[in-house]
């Protein structure tokens, strides 16, 4: 007897869903995502903001897009994410539709739905697809965790209340705490 075939999804399948329906399409799979909530939605902000201060300020090329941003990290039509923050310095990934590959510095701030994908799935699919840095900000345990692919793929894990040094720019860090 044959084994069912699981039905691989395109991008095409994930601008076909109805309007203010989102879901992120990673391998060929559809994950649909809840609204964030205000404390989501409240660390994002302060933290995009702060790294575009940190940019304009140092006269920097990068750029800060918050979700919703589309990234299509294997530049395919199986794999379409939108991190909660996206810092591309490399301008020719972007385009009209969003990032055409991998973003250089990637945040997601973790929701309880979110857990097994922030840390384990995109985890995977953010370092094979060439993002030089991952963090991972968890409000529940007010703990950030660091992931520099660039560098010996080295991680470390930090409090809401430390200064988090951030890989891919020299004398920049965040203090989560003095945001939120």
């Amino acid at each position: 007897m044959a084994l069912a075939q699981e039905k691989i999804y395109t991008t095409e399948d994930i601008y076909a869903l109805p309007d203010g329906q989102r879901a992120e399409l990673i391998d060929g799979q559809i994950y649909d995502m809840v609204p964030p909530n205000t404390m989501h939605q409240r660390i994002s902000y302060s933290i995009a903001r702060k790294i575009s201060d940190y940019i304009d300020n140092n006269n920097g090329n990068c750029e800060v897009f918050p979700a919703p941003f589309a990234v299509f990290l294997n530049e395919d039509d199986r794999n379409y994410v939108e991190p909660d923050i996206s810092v591309i310095c490399d301008k020719n990934k972007i385009n009209d539709k969003g990032c055409a590959g991998a973003p250089d510095w990637i945040i997601e701030i973790v929701s309880p739905s979110t857990q097994r994908m922030d840390y384990g799935i995109k985890l995977f699919k953010y370092r094979t697809a060439g993002v030089r840095e991952y963090w991972i900000v968890n409000p529940v345990t007010r703990t950030v965790n660091v992931y520099d692919f660039e560098h010996e793929e080295k991680t470390w894990q930090y409090s809401f209340e430390d200064d988090i040094p951030v890989c891919i720019y020299e004398n920049f860090s965040i203090r989560i705490s003095d945001l939120v």
